[in-house]
C-alpha cells in the first residue's frame, strides 16, 4: 500500500481561500485562530498521521479486532498510538477550554480529522464517537453530570458510544424496547444494543455509553425516548473509577470492512441492572441524540473525501510506475499516458476536491452558527442542517465510487488484497449505510428541510450560488465562463426540480427522495467548483509559484464541469419523471 501523504496544500486552498478561514474567524470572535496558527496544527496532524497512524491502516485490517469472554483487544499498535494520540492533545480540538479542550472550532479541525480518516479509518471512529459524545453532553446534560464526566472525555481518558441500534430497531427508533427504571437519583437499565462502534475495546480507561431507553410509562415510538449516560466503570464522588456497570459486551461482528474497529453487541442489566443517569428531559432524548447523530453524520461524509484521497493517492502512484504499451516510438510508456486511465484519475480528484470544499464549507457554517448566536448564527444553523444530510448522502456515495475507480485504475492486481487498493472500497461501503443510510438522509432532506419550509432556505442557498457563479463570470476568463455558464443552467434545472416535487404527494416525494439528493449533491460541488475557478483565475497570471497550482484547479474545474457535473441533469431527468412505477410496485404479485 502507497504510504499515505497528507494533502496539506488542497486542505489550505480550501480553508484560507475558498472558505476564508480568516473571515470566519472575524465573525466569530475567534481571532486568535490565524492562519500561521493553523498552519502549524496541520503540519503537526501530518506528521503524526502520516508516520504513526497511517502505518496501522493495512495491518490493523489484516489483524482485526478480537473479543474474548466480553473483552476486546484491537490489533497491535492501537494502544500505543492512541496513547500518543491523546497525550499530544488531538481529542480536545473541538472541545469547550472549560473543559480541557483547545477550542478550535469545527473548520480547522475537520481538516485534521480528515487526515485521521485518510490514515486509518478504523482508528479515526473512536474520535468521531468521542466528539459527537461530548458536544451531546455539552448542549444537553445537567452541569454534575458535565463536572463529573466531561473532563476525562475531552482528555480521551474515557470515550464515548451512541447506542440507538436494537436487533428489531434499525432505522425504526420507535421500535427500541430497552427499558430504564427509575432508582433514586439514577436509573437502571435492562435491554440490548447492537452494532455499536468502539462499544468495547482496550484503548481507554473507561467507556460511556449514550444510551436510548424508554420509562414504563413514557409514550409509544420515538416520542417516548430518553437519553443516558452508562458508564462501564461506575464514577466515584472524588473521580476516580469504581465497580463495573452491569453492562458487558456479548460479541463483535464479522465485517466488510473496518475491521480494526470493533463493532460490538452490548447488554445491559442482565443481572441486577446497568445504572444510567438521564440526561437533559425525560422523553426528550431522541433530540438529544440528534446533536451527536449530526456532527455523526458530517464525520460520515468527510470519510468520502478522506478514502477517495487516500485512494487516488494510491491510484496515481501505480500509474506513474506501471508501464503497459509503447509511445509512437515504441518505447514503454507509463499506464498514466493513456487517455482512459488519465480520465479516471481526473474523476477520482476533482470529486475529492469537491467533496472536500463541501465538508469544510458546512464545518464553517456550523461554527459560525456555534458562535455568534444572533440571528445571522440562526440562519447559518439552518444551512448547515440543509448542508449536512447532503454532504453525507452524496459525499460518501461518491466517495464508493471513487474508491472502485482507484481499484480499476490498477487492473487485475487492484483485486487483490495485498495490493491495498480493495481495503479503500472495503472500509468505505459503510460510509453510506451508518449514521442514517442514503435515503435517509434524502427523506431528512426533501421532506424535513425542504418540503417543510417551501423550499425558502434552499432559495437562499441557491441565491448564493448564483452569487458565485456571477462572480467567476465577471473575471473575464474563457474557461471560467464556460464553468459559469454550465452551473448557471445546472441551478436553473435545479429549482425547476425542487418546484415539481413541491408539487407532488408524500408517496412520490419519498420515493424521488434519492435522485433529488444526488442531483442537488452534483449541484453543490459544482457551486464548490465554481468558487474554486474563480479563486484561481485570480492566481493563473500571478507570476508566483503557487501559478502552477492554481492553473491545475482551473482545469480540474473545467474537467468537473464536462464530466462530472452532467450527471446532475441525468437525475434531474429521473426526478421530473413520474415514480408511478415504483409506488405500484409489488414484486412476486405480478
Amino acid at each position: 500500500m502507497t504510504r499515505y501523504i497528507a494533502p496539506l496544500r488542497e486542505m489550505q486552498f480550501v480553508i484560507h481561500e475558498l472558505v476564508g478561514l480568516q473571515r470566519t474567524a472575524c465573525r466569530t470572535s475567534n481571532g486568535n485562530l490565524c492562519a500561521e496558527t493553523v498552519d502549524m496544527l496541520l503540519d503537526e496532524a501530518a506528521r503524526f498521521t502520516q508516520e504513526v497512524i497511517a502505518p496501522l491502516n493495512a495491518t490493523g485490517d489484516r489483524d482485526g479486532a478480537h473479543w474474548v469472554n466480553g473483552n476486546v483487544t484491537t490489533p497491535p499498535g492501537f494502544k500505543h498510538a492512541y496513547q500518543r494520540y491523546v497525550e499530544n492533545g488531538w481529542n480536545a480540538l473541538r472541545c469547550d477550554p472549560q473543559y480541557g479542550g483547545h477550542g478550535i472550532g469545527h473548520l480547522a479541525a475537520i481538516a485534521v480529522e480528515e487526515m485521521l480518516a485518510s490514515a486509518n479509518l478504523s482508528f479515526a471512529l473512536i474520535q468521531a464517537l468521542n466528539m459527537g459524545a461530548v458536544e451531546a453532553l455539552q448542549l444537553s446534560a445537567s452541569t454534575p453530570i458535565k463536572d463529573r464526566f466531561l473532563a476525562e472525555l475531552v482528555a480521551g481518558k474515557w470515550t464515548g458510544t451512541m447506542n440507538l441500534t436494537e436487533p428489531q430497531a434499525g432505522s425504526d427508533l420507535g421500535a427500541i424496547r430497552t427499558r430504564a427504571i427509575a432508582e433514586g437519583e439514577h436509573f437502571r437499565l435492562y435491554g440490548q444494543k447492537c452494532f455499536i462502534t468502539y462499544g468495547e475495546h482496550d484503548l481507554a480507561e473507561n467507556i460511556l455509553h449514550l444510551v436510548l431507553a424508554r420509562t414504563p410509562d413514557a409514550p409509544k415510538g420515538t416520542r417516548g425516548l430518553s437519553l443516558f449516560l452508562v458508564p462501564k466503570y461506575l464514577v466515584n464522588d472524588d473521580g476516580s473509577l469504581g465497580d463495573r456497570n452491569d453492562v458487558c459486551c456479548i460479541s463483535i461482528e464479522h465485517k466488510l470492512g473496518i475491521h480494526a474497529c470493533p463493532t460490538a453487541t452490548l447488554s445491559f442489566g442482565d443481572n441486577q441492572g446497568a445504572i444510567g443517569y438521564l440526561i437533559g428531559d425525560l422523553n426528550a432524548g431522541l433530540r438529544y441524540m440528534f446533536i451527536m447523530m449530526n456532527l455523526s453524520r458530517l464525520n460520515s461524509a468527510l470519510q468520502g473525501p478522506a478514502l477517495g484521497e487516500r485512494a487516488y493517492q494510491q491510484a496515481l502512484d501505480y500509474a506513474r510506475t506501471r508501464a503497459q504499451g509503447s509511445n509512437s516510438a515504441g518505447h514503454p510508456v507509463a499506464i498514466i499516458q493513456h487517455a482512459d486511465v488519465k480520465r479516471m484519475l481526473l474523476m477520482m480528484t476533482s470529486q475529492v476536491e469537491a467533496m472536500r470544499a463541501l465538508v469544510y464549507c458546512t464545518a464553517e457554517r456550523l461554527d459560525i452558527a456555534t458562535r455568534i448566536g444572533d440571528e445571522e448564527g440562526e440562519q447559518q444553523l439552518r444551512r448547515a442542517e440543509l448542508l449536512t444530510p447532503v454532504a453525507k448522502g452524496w459525499c460518501t456515495e461518491v466517495g464508493q465510487e471513487v474508491v472502485s475507480l482507484g481499484v480499476q485504475v490498477h487492473g487485475g492486481v487492484g483485486y487483490i488484497e495485498e495490493t491495498g487498493a480493495a481495503q479503500h472500497l472495503r472500509d468505505m461501503r459503510i460510509a453510506s449505510i451508518y449514521e442514517g443510510t442514503t435515503g435517509i438522509q434524502a427523506s431528512d432532506l426533501l421532506l424535513r428541510k425542504v418540503v417543510s419550509d417551501r423550499g425558502a432556505m434552499l432559495m437562499t442557498l441557491l441565491t448564493e450560488m448564483h452569487d458565485a457563479v456571477d462572480s467567476l463570470a465577471d473575471k473575464g476568463s474563457p474557461t471560467g465562463g464556460t464553468i459559469a455558464l454550465a452551473l448557471r443552467a445546472a441551478i436553473v434545472q435545479f429549482s425547476s426540480s425542487v418546484d415539481h416535487l413541491l408539487g407532488q404527494e408524500r408517496g412520490v416525494q419519498s420515493a424521488l427522495a434519492v435522485p433529488f439528493l444526488m442531483q442537488f449533491g452534483y449541484l453543490c460541488g459544482g457551486w464548490m467548483m465554481v468558487r474554486s475557478a474563480s479563486i484561481a483565475c485570480e492566481n493563473t497570471t500571478s507570476g508566483t509559484a503557487f501559478e502552477p497550482f492554481y492553473a491545475a484547479k482551473l482545469r480540474t474545474a473545467l474537467f468537473y464541469t464536462e464530466h462530472v457535473l452532467p450527471k446532475a441533469a441525468a437525475y434531474a431527468s429521473t426526478v421530473n419523471s413520474s415514480a408511478r412505477c415504483v409506488l405500484d410496485f409489488e414484486p412476486g404479485l405480478d
